[in-house]
């Protein structure tokens, strides 16, 4: 038994250090792609910071993990935050100082796994960020010690802001960007399980940009409410433009200033939360 019980262990740390190798292989190599990502989708940085600021204040401290190239990170320190940012990727550390510089701010920034955050002794924050890690940890019990690990960096009262891709993602990719989606979703094709996944209520784990796992909207809350946590919202991040983004975007910015503020209205509706690629929750860590 002990025998069977040591080789198990020893097969998923293999597997978890493979997947931490991929995850960290893709965004060294695309940081820069990865920073553009939010010009290229522009509703899911507005909408996201009108729900965090209804809690972030200059001053405070904010922790972001899995943060890439720094987006969040820059954003807050501009606003007189004193941010750390932590990455898997080297690359996505060396970028984020470099934009940093650029933007004329500085916040500390170490190259970790989310896993062990408790080895860099960061002490408390008012808020802490957990926008990548849980989609891409595969297994349930590394996406529990990774909000476990962002818990104990976060103060009695402060807010945990943490991230799922959804597992409809894939087919709005598709509906929005022509040409795939008869390769992704054919008869017998990886991707057409995503659907299966869909309809039975479960996470997607399969092939995507790097190892993933996309979250059926209806198992966030029994995830996070394993934790010590009181939620505060569940809402999608990019609301209800995500589908009609590339069409949108075509509009003038008055039809688009009115379409942010109408999906500002209509964020936290819980059937209108599959029309976003990604979700937030956000909890209040409980004494």
């Amino acid at each position: 038994m002990e025998y069977a019980i040591q080789n198990r262990m020893e097969g998923w740390v293999i597997e978890l250090q493979a997947q931490c190798a991929e995850v960290q292989k893709y965004y060294d190599e695309n940081s820069q792609m990865e920073w553009e990502r939010l010009e290229r989708h522009p509703f899911e940085l507005p909408l996201t910071l009108y729900m965090m600021e209804k809690y972030i204040r200059p001053g405070d401290r904010v922790l972001d993990i899995g943060g890439g190239p720094g987006r969040y990170s820059i954003h807050f320190a501009k606003m007189g935050c004193d941010v750390t940012l932590v990455d898997l990727s080297p690359g996505n550390i060396r970028f984020a100082q470099q934009k940093a510089a650029e933007a004329g701010v500085k916040f500390a920034a170490y190259a970790a796994n989310c896993l062990e955050l408790d080895k860099l002794n960061l002490g408390e924050f008012d808020h802490v960020l957990l926008m990548g890690p849980l989609y891409h940890l595969k297994e349930d019990d590394d996406r529990k010690k990774a909000v476990e690990q962002a818990l104990l960096q976060l103060k009695t009262g402060g807010n945990l802001y943490a991230s799922f891709i959804l597992n409809f993602a894939g087919a709005i990719y598709d509906l929005k960007n022509g040409g795939y989606v008869e390769q992704d979703f054919a008869d017998g094709t990886p991707t057409a399980a995503l659907i299966d996944d869909i309809l039975q209520g479960r996470d997607y784990i399969g092939p995507s940009f790097s190892s993933t796992r996309f979250s059926h909207q209806n198992n966030i809350l029994p995830f996070m409410a394993q934790f010590p946590l009181t939620k505060l919202h569940l809402f999608g991040q990019e609301g209800i433009l995500a589908i009609n983004e590339p069409e949108l975007m075509k509009r003038s910015e008055g039809e688009i200033r009115c379409w942010i503020e109408i999906a500002k209205r209509l964020l936290q509706v819980p059937e209108l939360l599959a029309m976003s690629e990604h979700a937030m929750y956000i909890g209040q860590k409980n004494g």
